[in-house]
Protein backbone atom coordinates (compact mmCIF):
# COMPACT_ATOMS: atom_id res chain seq x y z
CA UNK A 1 0.00 0.00 0.00
CA UNK A 2 2.94 2.31 0.94
CA UNK A 3 4.51 1.87 -2.45
CA UNK A 4 1.08 2.11 -4.46
CA UNK A 5 0.62 5.19 -2.77
CA UNK A 6 4.53 6.63 -3.54
CA UNK A 7 4.35 5.85 -7.29
CA UNK A 8 1.17 7.51 -7.18
CA UNK A 9 2.95 10.49 -5.31
CA UNK A 10 5.44 10.34 -7.93
CA UNK A 11 3.59 10.33 -10.82
CA UNK A 12 1.74 13.41 -9.80
CA UNK A 13 4.97 15.44 -9.24
CA UNK A 14 6.23 14.17 -13.08
CA UNK A 15 3.22 16.28 -13.94
CA UNK A 16 3.14 18.81 -12.00
CA UNK A 17 7.24 19.56 -13.50
CA UNK A 18 5.79 19.26 -17.13
CA UNK A 19 3.06 21.52 -16.90
CA UNK A 20 5.04 23.87 -15.07
CA UNK A 21 7.53 23.52 -18.55
CA UNK A 22 5.15 24.07 -20.76
CA UNK A 23 3.38 27.13 -19.04
CA UNK A 24 7.05 28.67 -18.98
CA UNK A 25 7.83 27.45 -22.36
CA UNK A 26 4.59 29.25 -23.55
CA UNK A 27 5.90 32.39 -22.74
CA UNK A 28 7.59 34.44 -25.70
CA UNK A 29 11.37 34.77 -24.25
CA UNK A 30 12.96 37.93 -23.64
CA UNK A 31 14.90 39.86 -26.47
CA UNK A 32 18.23 41.15 -25.51
CA UNK A 33 18.88 44.61 -27.08
CA UNK A 34 22.02 45.94 -28.72
CA UNK A 35 23.08 47.22 -25.15
CA UNK A 36 22.34 44.12 -23.08
CA UNK A 37 19.45 45.14 -21.55
CA UNK A 38 16.24 42.96 -22.25
CA UNK A 39 13.93 44.21 -24.45
CA UNK A 40 10.47 44.02 -22.28
CA UNK A 41 7.96 44.80 -24.93
CA UNK A 42 4.96 43.19 -25.68
CA UNK A 43 2.70 43.00 -28.58
CA UNK A 44 0.05 44.86 -26.61
CA UNK A 45 3.06 47.68 -26.22
CA UNK A 46 3.27 47.40 -30.39
CA UNK A 47 -0.42 47.59 -30.95
CA UNK A 48 -0.28 50.99 -28.75
CA UNK A 49 2.45 52.59 -30.73
CA UNK A 50 0.39 51.90 -34.12
CA UNK A 51 -2.52 53.93 -32.42
CA UNK A 52 -0.15 56.39 -32.40
CA UNK A 53 -0.41 57.26 -35.84
CA UNK A 54 -2.31 60.56 -36.88
CA UNK A 55 -4.65 60.44 -39.73
CA UNK A 56 -5.64 63.05 -41.60
CA UNK A 57 -8.85 63.49 -44.06
CA UNK A 58 -9.02 65.49 -47.20
CA UNK A 59 -11.93 66.43 -48.97
CA UNK A 60 -11.63 68.14 -52.05
CA UNK A 61 -14.03 69.40 -54.43
CA UNK A 62 -13.92 67.87 -57.44
CA UNK A 63 -11.70 65.76 -59.78
CA UNK A 64 -13.03 67.71 -63.25
CA UNK A 65 -10.54 69.86 -62.79
CA UNK A 66 -6.84 68.54 -63.37
CA UNK A 67 -5.77 71.45 -61.03
CA UNK A 68 -7.91 69.55 -57.71
CA UNK A 69 -6.75 66.18 -59.34
CA UNK A 70 -2.69 67.52 -58.85
CA UNK A 71 -3.88 69.05 -55.12
CA UNK A 72 -5.20 65.84 -53.26
CA UNK A 73 -2.39 63.66 -55.13
CA UNK A 74 0.39 65.85 -53.52
CA UNK A 75 -0.59 66.48 -50.40
CA UNK A 76 -1.28 62.86 -50.18
CA UNK A 77 2.10 61.92 -50.92
CA UNK A 78 3.61 64.21 -48.43
CA UNK A 79 1.89 63.66 -45.41
CA UNK A 80 2.16 60.10 -46.06
CA UNK A 81 5.95 60.69 -46.44
CA UNK A 82 5.72 62.21 -42.75
CA UNK A 83 3.68 59.13 -41.63
CA UNK A 84 0.40 60.11 -41.23
CA UNK A 85 -2.82 58.41 -42.70
CA UNK A 86 -4.86 59.97 -45.35
CA UNK A 87 -7.95 59.62 -46.13
CA UNK A 88 -8.71 61.59 -49.33
CA UNK A 89 -11.99 62.55 -50.93
CA UNK A 90 -13.67 63.65 -54.00
CA UNK A 91 -16.89 65.57 -53.55
CA UNK A 92 -17.40 65.95 -57.42
CA UNK A 93 -19.38 69.31 -56.65
CA UNK A 94 -21.72 67.70 -54.23
CA UNK A 95 -22.63 69.59 -51.28
CA UNK A 96 -24.22 66.63 -49.78
CA UNK A 97 -21.67 64.59 -50.87
CA UNK A 98 -19.00 66.44 -49.13
CA UNK A 99 -20.57 67.12 -46.09
CA UNK A 100 -21.46 63.36 -45.49
CA UNK A 101 -17.52 62.50 -46.64
CA UNK A 102 -16.66 64.97 -44.16
CA UNK A 103 -18.81 63.52 -41.12
CA UNK A 104 -17.76 60.14 -41.92
CA UNK A 105 -13.97 61.41 -41.41
CA UNK A 106 -14.63 62.66 -37.97
CA UNK A 107 -16.80 59.26 -37.01
CA UNK A 108 -13.31 57.57 -38.48
CA UNK A 109 -11.35 59.08 -36.07
CA UNK A 110 -9.36 61.78 -38.16
CA UNK A 111 -6.82 63.88 -36.16
CA UNK A 112 -7.00 66.76 -38.79
CA UNK A 113 -8.91 68.04 -41.45
CA UNK A 114 -7.97 69.36 -44.89
CA UNK A 115 -10.87 71.19 -46.66
CA UNK A 116 -11.69 72.73 -49.95
CA UNK A 117 -15.14 73.40 -49.94
CA UNK A 118 -17.72 73.15 -52.52
CA UNK A 119 -19.86 75.47 -51.05
CA UNK A 120 -18.51 76.59 -47.51
CA UNK A 121 -21.75 77.45 -46.04
CA UNK A 122 -23.17 74.21 -46.14
CA UNK A 123 -20.32 73.11 -44.31
CA UNK A 124 -20.96 74.91 -40.80
CA UNK A 125 -22.89 72.48 -39.11
CA UNK A 126 -20.41 69.50 -39.71
CA UNK A 127 -17.11 71.57 -39.10
CA UNK A 128 -18.69 72.16 -36.25
CA UNK A 129 -18.69 68.99 -35.62
CA UNK A 130 -14.98 69.10 -36.13
CA UNK A 131 -14.47 71.93 -33.59
CA UNK A 132 -16.66 69.66 -30.90
CA UNK A 133 -14.55 66.74 -31.63
CA UNK A 134 -11.38 69.30 -31.03
CA UNK A 135 -10.28 68.20 -34.88
CA UNK A 136 -8.27 71.16 -36.06
CA UNK A 137 -9.69 72.25 -39.94
CA UNK A 138 -6.90 73.64 -42.16
CA UNK A 139 -9.05 75.63 -44.95
CA UNK A 140 -7.10 74.47 -48.36
CA UNK A 141 -7.72 77.45 -51.29
CA UNK A 142 -11.21 78.49 -50.49
CA UNK A 143 -11.66 80.29 -47.14
CA UNK A 144 -14.65 78.69 -45.11
CA UNK A 145 -16.93 81.44 -44.38
CA UNK A 146 -19.33 81.59 -41.32
CA UNK A 147 -17.53 79.08 -38.81
CA UNK A 148 -15.03 79.50 -36.01
CA UNK A 149 -14.03 75.75 -36.45
CA UNK A 150 -11.25 76.57 -39.27
CA UNK A 151 -7.77 76.86 -37.37
CA UNK A 152 -5.67 78.34 -40.73
CA UNK A 153 -5.87 79.00 -44.59
CA UNK A 154 -3.48 78.19 -46.90
CA UNK A 155 -3.72 79.81 -50.15
CA UNK A 156 -2.79 82.07 -53.30
CA UNK A 157 -3.40 85.56 -52.89
CA UNK A 158 -6.62 85.75 -54.66
CA UNK A 159 -6.76 89.56 -55.09
CA UNK A 160 -3.37 89.36 -55.91
CA UNK A 161 -4.28 86.75 -58.87
CA UNK A 162 -6.79 89.50 -60.12
CA UNK A 163 -4.56 92.03 -60.18
CA UNK A 164 -2.23 90.10 -62.15
CA UNK A 165 -5.06 89.44 -64.98
CA UNK A 166 -5.87 93.14 -64.73
CA UNK A 167 -2.06 94.54 -65.10
CA UNK A 168 -1.58 91.89 -67.56
CA UNK A 169 -4.85 93.41 -69.59
CA UNK A 170 -3.39 96.96 -68.75
CA UNK A 171 0.04 96.19 -70.66
CA UNK A 172 -0.83 94.13 -73.31
CA UNK A 173 -3.25 96.11 -74.32
CA UNK A 174 -1.18 99.23 -73.84
CA UNK A 175 -4.23 101.19 -72.00
CA UNK A 176 -2.38 103.46 -70.01
CA UNK A 177 -1.75 105.81 -73.44
CA UNK A 178 -5.35 104.45 -75.07
CA UNK A 179 -7.28 107.51 -74.17
CA UNK A 180 -4.39 109.55 -75.84
CA UNK A 181 -4.00 107.72 -78.68
CA UNK A 182 -7.59 107.71 -79.09
CA UNK A 183 -7.90 103.46 -78.32
CA UNK A 184 -10.80 101.99 -76.96
CA UNK A 185 -11.60 98.38 -76.27
CA UNK A 186 -14.92 96.16 -75.99
CA UNK A 187 -14.21 93.78 -72.66
CA UNK A 188 -16.69 91.15 -71.13
CA UNK A 189 -16.28 89.90 -67.57
CA UNK A 190 -16.56 86.17 -66.86
CA UNK A 191 -15.74 85.43 -63.06
CA UNK A 192 -16.21 82.80 -60.92
CA UNK A 193 -18.73 81.09 -58.36
CA UNK A 194 -20.77 83.12 -55.93
CA UNK A 195 -20.34 80.44 -53.43
CA UNK A 196 -16.50 80.90 -53.21
CA UNK A 197 -14.92 83.27 -51.78
CA UNK A 198 -12.05 83.44 -53.42
CA UNK A 199 -14.04 84.54 -56.34
CA UNK A 200 -14.42 88.03 -54.74
CA UNK A 201 -11.38 88.64 -54.51
CA UNK A 202 -10.19 88.26 -57.77
CA UNK A 203 -13.03 90.00 -59.07
CA UNK A 204 -11.77 92.86 -56.74
CA UNK A 205 -8.39 92.56 -58.07
CA UNK A 206 -9.29 92.89 -61.82
CA UNK A 207 -11.11 95.93 -61.02
CA UNK A 208 -8.92 97.39 -59.01
CA UNK A 209 -6.71 97.87 -62.46
CA UNK A 210 -9.24 98.03 -64.47
CA UNK A 211 -12.32 100.09 -63.42
CA UNK A 212 -10.10 103.69 -63.92
CA UNK A 213 -10.11 102.78 -67.79
CA UNK A 214 -14.17 101.47 -67.99
CA UNK A 215 -14.76 105.33 -66.09
CA UNK A 216 -12.87 106.74 -68.49
CA UNK A 217 -14.09 104.90 -71.71
CA UNK A 218 -10.77 103.54 -72.91
CA UNK A 219 -12.76 100.00 -71.63
CA UNK A 220 -16.49 99.74 -72.80
CA UNK A 221 -18.44 96.72 -71.60
CA UNK A 222 -21.48 96.27 -74.62
CA UNK A 223 -23.50 94.01 -72.39
CA UNK A 224 -23.47 96.83 -68.98
CA UNK A 225 -22.29 93.47 -66.80
CA UNK A 226 -19.59 94.10 -64.82
CA UNK A 227 -20.67 93.74 -61.14
CA UNK A 228 -20.03 90.54 -59.83
CA UNK A 229 -23.56 89.44 -59.19
CA UNK A 230 -24.00 90.16 -62.99
CA UNK A 231 -20.93 88.38 -64.19
CA UNK A 232 -20.47 85.31 -61.71
CA UNK A 233 -19.85 81.45 -62.78
CA UNK A 234 -21.96 78.72 -60.80
CA UNK A 235 -19.45 76.17 -59.97
CA UNK A 236 -16.63 77.43 -62.65
CA UNK A 237 -18.68 75.64 -65.37
CA UNK A 238 -17.37 76.06 -68.90
CA UNK A 239 -20.74 75.62 -69.89
CA UNK A 240 -22.38 78.14 -67.94
CA UNK A 241 -19.58 80.38 -69.62
CA UNK A 242 -20.19 79.20 -72.94
CA UNK A 243 -23.80 80.11 -72.83
CA UNK A 244 -23.91 83.49 -71.01
CA UNK A 245 -20.96 84.45 -73.62
CA UNK A 246 -22.69 83.20 -77.14
CA UNK A 247 -26.09 85.08 -75.03
CA UNK A 248 -23.52 87.98 -75.26
CA UNK A 249 -21.63 88.32 -78.23
CA UNK A 250 -25.43 87.31 -80.31
CA UNK A 251 -27.27 90.33 -78.07
CA UNK A 252 -24.51 92.73 -78.40
CA UNK A 253 -21.77 92.29 -80.61
CA UNK A 254 -24.10 91.73 -83.96
CA UNK A 255 -23.93 95.54 -85.38
CA UNK A 256 -19.91 95.29 -86.50
CA UNK A 257 -18.78 95.69 -82.38
CA UNK A 258 -15.83 93.70 -82.00
CA UNK A 259 -14.98 91.67 -78.77
CA UNK A 260 -11.44 92.63 -77.48
CA UNK A 261 -11.20 91.27 -74.11
CA UNK A 262 -12.31 88.22 -72.27
CA UNK A 263 -11.30 89.10 -69.00
CA UNK A 264 -11.23 85.08 -67.48
CA UNK A 265 -11.17 84.30 -64.06
CA UNK A 266 -10.46 80.80 -65.18
CA UNK A 267 -9.24 78.24 -67.37
CA UNK A 268 -12.52 76.26 -67.71
CA UNK A 269 -14.34 79.28 -68.53
CA UNK A 270 -11.69 80.40 -71.24
CA UNK A 271 -12.32 76.87 -72.93
CA UNK A 272 -16.61 77.91 -72.83
CA UNK A 273 -15.51 81.45 -74.28
CA UNK A 274 -13.65 80.28 -77.22
CA UNK A 275 -15.65 77.54 -78.34
CA UNK A 276 -18.55 80.48 -78.26
CA UNK A 277 -16.21 82.71 -80.02
CA UNK A 278 -15.54 80.18 -82.73
CA UNK A 279 -19.26 79.79 -83.29
CA UNK A 280 -19.78 83.49 -83.86
CA UNK A 281 -17.06 83.31 -86.62
CA UNK A 282 -14.39 84.40 -84.29
CA UNK A 283 -10.73 82.68 -85.82
CA UNK A 284 -7.48 82.20 -83.47
CA UNK A 285 -5.27 84.65 -85.03
CA UNK A 286 -7.36 87.09 -86.85
CA UNK A 287 -8.72 89.32 -84.92
CA UNK A 288 -8.76 87.19 -81.89
CA UNK A 289 -9.98 88.60 -78.44
CA UNK A 290 -7.04 88.53 -75.45
CA UNK A 291 -8.37 86.16 -72.95
CA UNK A 292 -7.38 85.42 -69.61
CA UNK A 293 -7.64 82.43 -67.25
CA UNK A 294 -6.36 80.87 -64.17
CA UNK A 295 -4.57 77.54 -63.38
CA UNK A 296 -2.33 77.19 -66.47
CA UNK A 297 -3.81 73.85 -66.76
CA UNK A 298 -2.06 71.61 -69.56
CA UNK A 299 -5.08 72.46 -71.74
CA UNK A 300 -4.59 76.05 -71.25
CA UNK A 301 -1.05 75.52 -71.50
CA UNK A 302 -1.41 74.11 -74.85
CA UNK A 303 -3.56 76.98 -75.90
CA UNK A 304 -1.15 79.76 -75.03
CA UNK A 305 0.84 78.29 -77.10
CA UNK A 306 -1.37 77.36 -80.08
CA UNK A 307 -2.75 81.31 -79.81
CA UNK A 308 -6.24 80.70 -78.85
CA UNK A 309 -5.34 81.90 -75.18
CA UNK A 310 -3.01 85.00 -74.13
CA UNK A 311 -2.49 84.02 -70.54
CA UNK A 312 -3.12 82.19 -67.87
CA UNK A 313 -2.39 82.83 -63.52
CA UNK A 314 -0.23 79.82 -63.13
CA UNK A 315 -0.96 78.58 -59.59
CA UNK A 316 2.05 76.25 -58.34
CA UNK A 317 -0.32 73.38 -56.26
CA UNK A 318 3.18 72.00 -55.27
CA UNK A 319 4.05 74.86 -53.37
CA UNK A 320 0.22 75.12 -51.46
CA UNK A 321 0.48 71.59 -50.91
CA UNK A 322 3.49 71.95 -49.07
CA UNK A 323 2.46 74.51 -47.22
CA UNK A 324 -0.94 73.19 -46.33
CA UNK A 325 1.30 70.15 -45.27
CA UNK A 326 3.18 72.28 -43.01
CA UNK A 327 0.28 73.23 -41.76
CA UNK A 328 -1.08 70.00 -40.44
CA UNK A 329 2.09 68.98 -39.02
CA UNK A 330 2.55 71.75 -36.91
CA UNK A 331 -0.95 71.35 -35.35
CA UNK A 332 -0.65 67.84 -34.53
CA UNK A 333 2.64 68.70 -32.73
CA UNK A 334 1.22 71.25 -31.25
CA UNK A 335 3.08 74.00 -32.63
CA UNK A 336 1.94 77.38 -34.48
CA UNK A 337 2.41 76.76 -38.23
CA UNK A 338 3.80 79.68 -40.54
CA UNK A 339 1.53 82.36 -41.35
CA UNK A 340 2.00 85.46 -43.23
CA UNK A 341 -1.13 87.08 -43.15
CA UNK A 342 -3.11 88.09 -40.16
CA UNK A 343 -5.78 91.03 -41.52
CA UNK A 344 -6.69 90.12 -44.51
CA UNK A 345 -9.17 86.85 -44.65
CA UNK A 346 -12.12 87.51 -42.50
CA UNK A 347 -14.95 84.48 -42.53
CA UNK A 348 -17.77 86.72 -41.31
CA UNK A 349 -16.86 85.34 -37.79
CA UNK A 350 -13.14 85.14 -37.28
CA UNK A 351 -9.82 86.73 -39.28
CA UNK A 352 -8.42 83.26 -40.27
CA UNK A 353 -4.61 83.38 -40.03
CA UNK A 354 -3.68 82.54 -43.70
CA UNK A 355 -0.31 81.93 -45.81
CA UNK A 356 -1.27 83.23 -49.41
CA UNK A 357 1.64 82.00 -52.16
CA UNK A 358 2.69 84.02 -54.91
CA UNK A 359 0.53 83.76 -58.31
CA UNK A 360 2.38 84.02 -61.58
CA UNK A 361 1.12 84.83 -64.87
CA UNK A 362 2.14 82.73 -67.80
CA UNK A 363 2.19 83.34 -71.66
CA UNK A 364 4.01 82.58 -74.74
CA UNK A 365 7.07 84.32 -73.41
CA UNK A 366 7.53 82.77 -70.39
CA UNK A 367 5.49 79.11 -70.43
CA UNK A 368 8.73 77.32 -70.89
CA UNK A 369 10.71 78.58 -67.96
CA UNK A 370 7.95 78.75 -65.54
CA UNK A 371 6.24 75.62 -66.79
CA UNK A 372 8.71 73.23 -67.88
CA UNK A 373 12.44 74.52 -66.16
CA UNK A 374 10.44 74.23 -62.98
CA UNK A 375 9.71 70.75 -64.06
CA UNK A 376 5.41 71.65 -63.43
CA UNK A 377 4.99 69.93 -67.35
CA UNK A 378 7.49 68.26 -69.73
CA UNK A 379 8.41 69.63 -73.13
CA UNK A 380 6.62 66.62 -74.37
CA UNK A 381 3.50 66.98 -72.52
CA UNK A 382 2.91 70.78 -74.07
CA UNK A 383 3.24 69.40 -77.75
Amino acid sequence: MKKMISKLLGVMLVMAMVFSLAACSSKEPAKTTDTGTKDTSTTEDKTSEEKTVKKVGVAMPTQSSQRWIQDGDNIKKELEALGYQVDLQYAEDDVQAQVSQIENLINNGADCLVVAAVDSSALVNVLGEAKNNNIPVIAYDRLLMDTDAVSYYATFDNEGVGVAIGTYIEEKMELATAAADGRTYNIEFFMGSPDDNNAVFLDNGIHKVLDKYLDSGVLVCQSGQTTFDKTNTLRWSQETAQKRCEDILSGFYGDGEHLDIAASAFDGLSYGISAALVGAGYTPGDGWPLITGQDAELMAAKNIISGSQSMSIFKDTRVLAEKAVTMVQAVLEGKEPEINDTTTYNNNVKTVPSYLCTPVAVDIDNYSEVLIDSGYYTADELK
